[in-house]
């Protein structure tokens, strides 16, 4: 099954999920899905078309053509069992210089073993269910993230830390059951969504769901991709459980609008969240006394632990 669909940025799109009104230009959204790799394929190469020339993954912007992830050069010690660091793939070295990053809100990142390592292929670590479930679309490694259903993706100036943006994310994904539950959102470089959007549902397991979305601009500083409903830490009945393989991205370059640095971090205790809240702290620069004026540079802090009884419950 596909569904290409292009449109005006204005209109508001059948799917889930509507582009910014503050945006002109047209937007293109590549939508496949069946029981094999072959039912995707024509999709994601009129994705690739659409992008242009695959650039070899250098380090440095060449401003146009795309770059590819499929997770099969990656190594056995960055897999199963093994985390996956999110920034391996903006390394400043070819071949790891592709200019994206991943995270998640959950527990870590992993790839799934390869027959060789003799651990697990497809996920089989965390259940040999998920071997009979989960298929690669390109052999053999497979990508997801543990303790949640959520990815965030931001993109860089390969092999660097500068921030950029990119004209179009494209993600396969295996076994997507349920429809409306596997999602990308994408966002611009202020922070604004420019829309979700779903992946197809196909019939059966270890089938495949192709979803990109392209703008006539580069204008994706970021996206938030949900896969399923639930992680895949263990088997979790009547949800939908969902793993991801090639990413598909316009060339990272550089943006018109500053893009914000967001720290975020949560945890159980202090000590869980203290090196990201050092890292804002270091970023925004020395500690400033308290005292009337501007000194122009630096922080300022406030952790309320200086200000008396008076001004302290129960009083106001």
């Amino acid at each position: 099954m596909q569904n290409h669909i292009k449109s005006s940025i204005f209109t508001l799109l059948a799917i889930a999920g509507a582009a910014s009104p503050a945006l002109a230009g047209d937007i293109s959204v590549f939508r496949a899905s069946g029981a094999s790799a072959a039912d995707i394929q024509s999709e994601v190469d009129a994705f690739r078309a659409d992008l242009g020339d695959l650039n070899a993954p250098n380090p440095g912007s060449v401003g146009s053509g795309r770059r590819e992830v499929n997770w099969d050069g990656a190594p056995d010690s960055v897999s199963t069992p093994n985390s996956f660091p999110g920034d391996f793939f903006n390394a400043d070295t070819f071949p790891r210089a592709r200019g994206i990053e991943f995270s998640t809100p959950g527990s870590d990142l992993q790839l799934s073993a390869n027959a060789a390592s003799g651990v697990g292929i497809e996920f089989g670590n965390i259940s040999p269910f998920f071997s009979s479930q989960f298929e690669a679309f390109s052999a053999e490694r497979l990508f997801s993230p543990l303790g949640s259903n959520v990815t965030e993706v931001e993109f860089y100036i390969p092999g660097t830390e500068q921030h950029a943006v990119s004209r179009g994310l494209g993600v396969v994904f295996t076994d997507v059951d349920i429809p409306e539950t596997t999602t990308i959102e994408l966002f611009d470089a202020r922070g604004e969504s420019l829309g979700v959007w779903a992946a197809s549902a196909p019939i059966g397991n270890e089938n495949f769901s192709f979803l990109a979305i392209s703008f006539d601009e580069a204008i994706i500083a970021r996206a938030k991709i949900t896969t399923g409903q639930a992680a895949i830490d263990a088997i979790v009945e009547e949800a939908d459980q969902v793993v991801m393989d090639d990413f598909i991205f316009g060339e990272p370059v550089e943006s018109d609008i500053a893009i914000p640095e967001v720290f975020s971090d949560a945890g159980t205790s202090a000590a869980a969240i203290i090196d990201t809240v050092d890292a804002f702290r270091e970023e925004l620069g020395d500690l400033n006394a308290p005292n009337p004026g501007s000194v122009g540079s630096g922080r300022r802090e406030i952790n309320w632990d200086g200000a008396p009884d008076g001004v302290s419950a129960p009083n106001t």
